[in-house]
């Protein structure tokens, strides 16, 4: 019994024991792994402080070591970047609005309103507020150049960072821009495209500066205003004009994106050029600006999909147009600017001073219409522009005769004004033909011998103010070293009326002698007629005999002051002038000064009807308008004019050479006066017929019935004459003259008014061409005043004087060039 006990307790025992074994075995187990996971934690410790150290060295050697660069920059480059930012500073403290718009392209409007040229130089810009720049312009730059544009203060430090990578990557060779909207705008306003390192650290600083003085609506305004968009387009509305013919606001979405596409590069993107590498920018552009959330899924392929057509804007040049709107344009802002013209000079010193002065300010003003943004509104109806330019190529179109550079040996030139405002609609100065640059405009450049459709101006209408009238008893009769008439045949007593209709020389010859030159060429000068030379106050002055000559646009307007019962308008084309912000600089002037009485300018308009219904210009009369003109032919058939007006326009011609040489069938009534009589029956088509006004005989009744009674006598002497066997040439006897202190003191001098136009800017001359024709300067001959008279007037038989009347060889043959009147890019052969 005792035994099984025994061995019961001693298995117990045994298992116990086991049992304090495992749990002995697990503790040191577990002992064990505790000591193990301390040890490797110890170990993960050294090796997190020896990183934690590793990297705070890491960094106090960075940090070393941008001190010790930032130092070397300081102490090397410190006192230039600290010029750079005060530079910088100093610029965009200095700078206003303006500075952003200092180069506008100029526009010239004709009587319409509708743009007939542009005036620019390098660039062709035309600004936009930032209200009319269309909002998907600027959101498609904003996404293409310069996401971050509204959150940075004008550099992008990531961007200069990549910028920098790349430029160590390609061993200092920058290929990558860093430049926000703001950096480009610095650089394009105040710094070169020049890639160096001194030009981007300038143009940062700029950067930041702007955007501390203006607004990010501002600087977009400026940017899309200024960049380049090839092909000499500044600014987005530049773009659209030059690429689409419309403005920016009427583009379409794929048609901004396209534009956008230039300015990044605009050689590589040249839409003229590079039309594909254009297009996929736009795509590209298009994609981002969908990817912003800047347009929908639809504005995007419907952008995308659009097929891209330019309409490239093409402004015809208008020579002659041209090259007078930019002459009176000039003239009018030296006006503005307070120069006062002068053409009366006491000696050569006060001329030269003057013409100094002219030049100084001519030159200046004309260079500003380049880059200034006038908006020039003018006279110019291009519709009769154009008639009166194929009157004169279709009159002409027979002579093909070039000299060594191309143009027409045979010219004509031609000034139409407009009765109603007195300024001028249209003018052409030569003929029709392809030529590079701008050709001599002979309507106001050149001068020539006008022969007798000066008389009016300088002998009759004055005349009419001193006690002639139209019926006035006149002789016709030879005179000692004077002119003669054609054939040497002389009329005697005549009315004055009828010496007028066929221009005898010999009337006109005596009365200027009793007028006397210093007042009739005084009347020249009150209307600025700018080359009356000392030489030209002699008798023969009253033939046309001038030592340079009038131009077009002169006579002309000496004509529609008789039209205008005796006031003289300036002869202008300008309305108005806008600057480029829409001020008025120059208005609406309408500068007049009477030069002849109301009553002699209507009898001189009375007696020209006559020219044009049996005088020297029946031949040219209008179709149901009532017209008065005079024709001017001179000697040897080297100048022809007409000149003549209605109540609605007045319109001079002029048919010659450059170098003058005579054309056998030049006559006034001839290639003018069909020039004349072509245009003016075009214009006048739907006018109704309106009459001149009529003078006023104020003579006193015993007067008038004197007159009466030698008329009388007149016409029967002549039947008498006209008998078989009787002298047709019989000359007059003695003159029976007119009681002619009625009016005036015969050689009272005019007061020239209001004094406005005593000073005109063209009073010197330069001989343009070495080959001028001298030919034919003796002096004074018999026939050499000759003019084709008869009492039958056939056609025109006007034939002047147009020589050197003086006598002393120091003519230049009646061809001259007004040195103050072009662009500056005149050719003078022409």
């Amino acid at each position: 019994m005792n035994k099984p006990n025994t061995n019961s307790r001693s298995n117990a025992r045994q298992a116990t024991k086991k049992k304090n074994n495992k749990k002995s075995t697990k503790k040191t187990n577990q002992k064990s792994k505790r000591n193990k996971k301390q040890t490797a934690n110890k170990g993960k410790s050294s090796i997190g402080k020896k990183i934690g150290w590793f990297f705070l060295i890491l960094s106090l050697i960075l940090s070393l070591c941008v001190l010790i660069a930032g130092l070397f920059i300081y102490f090397k480059y410190g006192a230039t970047l600290i010029r750079f930012q005060e530079e910088a500073q100093e610029a965009v403290i200095m700078s206003d609005r303006n500075t952003f718009r200092q180069a506008e392209t100029s526009l010239v409007y004709d009587v319409k309103g509708k743009p007939i040229s542009v005036l620019k130089g390098e660039k062709d810009v035309y600004y936009l507020d930032y209200k009319d720049i269309p909002d998907i312009a600027i959101k498609a730059m904003i996404s293409i150049e310069d996401k971050k544009y509204m959150s940075h203060e004008g550099v992008d430090l990531f961007a200069i960072i990549r910028a920098m990578r790349a430029l160590i990557k390609n061993d200092g060779d920058i290929t990558q821009g860093a430049s926000t909207i703001t950096q480009q705008l610095a650089r394009n306003i105040f710094l070169s495209n020049e890639v160096t390192y001194e030009r981007k650290l300038k143009e940062i600083f700029i950067a930041i500066e702007l955007e501390k003085k203006y607004s990010k609506e501002d600087i977009m305004e400026f940017y899309l205003n200024n960049i380049y968009f090839a092909n000499g387009y500044y600014g987005i509305e530049a773009a659209s004009k030059g690429y689409f013919s419309k403005s920016a606001k009427d583009l379409t979405l794929s048609e901004v994106a396209f534009l956008c596409a230039i300015p990044n590069n605009p050689t590589i993107y040249n839409p003229l050029h590079h039309m594909d590498n254009t297009k996929s920018r736009r795509n590209r552009i298009l994609d981002q600006m969908y990817q912003d959330g800047r347009i929908g899924l639809e504005d995007y392929n419907m952008a995308s999909n659009q097929e891209i057509t330019l309409s490239l804007s093409k402004v015809k040049k208008n020579n002659y147009v041209d090259t007078y709107v930019y002459y009176c344009a000039i003239r009018a802002l030296m006006e503005e600017q307070g120069f006062e013209f002068q053409y009366r000079f006491d000696n050569k010193e006060q001329q030269e001073k003057y013409e100094e002065k002219y030049y100084d300010l001519y030159y200046k003003i004309q260079k500003s219409l380049y880059f200034e943004g006038y908006r020039i509104y003018t006279s110019i109806d291009m519709k009769k522009q154009k008639l009166l330019q194929q009157a004169v190529d279709n009159t002409l179109k027979e002579y093909g005769e070039v000299n060594k550079e191309g143009i027409y040996t045979l010219q004509g030139a031609a000034v139409s004004i407009d009765n109603t405002t007195g300024k001028v609609a249209a003018i052409v100065g030569g003929r029709s033909q392809e030529y590079n640059g701008y050709t001599l405009n002979r309507g106001y450049q050149s001068y020539r011998q006008p022969g007798s459709a000066i008389k009016p101006i300088i002998v009759y209408a004055p005349s009419f103010e001193r006690g002639y009238y139209p019926d006035s008893i006149v002789v016709d009769e030879p005179i000692k070293d004077g002119p003669s008439n054609s054939g040497r045949t002389y009329s005697g007593k005549m009315e004055l009326r009828k010496a007028i209709e066929v221009s005898k020389n010999t009337i006109a010859w005596k009365m200027f002698e009793e007028l006397t030159p210093e007042v009739g060429l005084s009347y020249l000068l009150n209307m600025n007629f700018s080359k009356i030379d000392k030489k030209d106050y002699i008798p023969a002055a009253s033939l046309g005999g001038f030592t340079i000559g009038t131009s077009p646009v002169e006579l002309t307007s000496a004509y529609a002051a008789l039209e205008n019962d005796g006031i003289y308008r300036e002869p202008t084309c300008i309305i108005k002038i806008l600057d480029a912000e829409g001020n008025e600089i120059v208005g609406e002037v309408n500068k007049q000064k009477r030069i002849y009485d109301t009553n002699a300018a209507r009898m001189m308009t009375n007696v020209l009807e006559g020219v044009m219904k049996r005088g020297t210009g029946k031949s040219l009369a209008l179709e149901k308008i009532t017209s008065a003109g005079k024709t001017g032919t001179t000697n040897d058939n080297k100048d022809g004019w007409f000149v003549g007006y209605t109540p609605y326009y007045t319109t001079g011609v002029w048919v010659g050479y450059d170098i003058p040489k005579s054309l056998s069938n030049l006559y006034g009534s001839k290639h003018p006066g069909t020039i004349w009589k072509t245009y003016m029956d075009q214009i006048h088509k739907n006018l109704e017929n309106e009459e001149f006004l009529s003078y006023t005989d104020n003579r006193p009744p015993k007067v008038k019935e004197e007159e009466a009674e030698e008329d009388s006598a007149i016409d029967q002497e002549k039947a008498e004459d006209a008998k078989p066997g009787k002298d047709k040439d019989k000359a007059g006897g003695s003159d029976q003259k007119t009681d002619n202190s009625k009016n005036k003191d015969p050689n009272s001098i005019p007061d020239s008014g209001e004094e406005w136009n005593e000073s005109n800017g063209d009073d010197f001359y330069e001989d343009m061409e070495s080959g001028m024709d001298f030919d034919d300067q003796s002096g004074l001959e018999g026939d050499f005043y000759e003019e084709d008279t008869d009492q039958e007037v056939p056609e025109d038989i006007d034939t002047d004087t147009g020589e050197d009347l003086n006598g002393d060889g120091d003519m230049n043959s009646g061809w001259e060039e007004d040195i103050n009147g072009g662009i500056g890019d005149v050719d003078k052969a022409g």
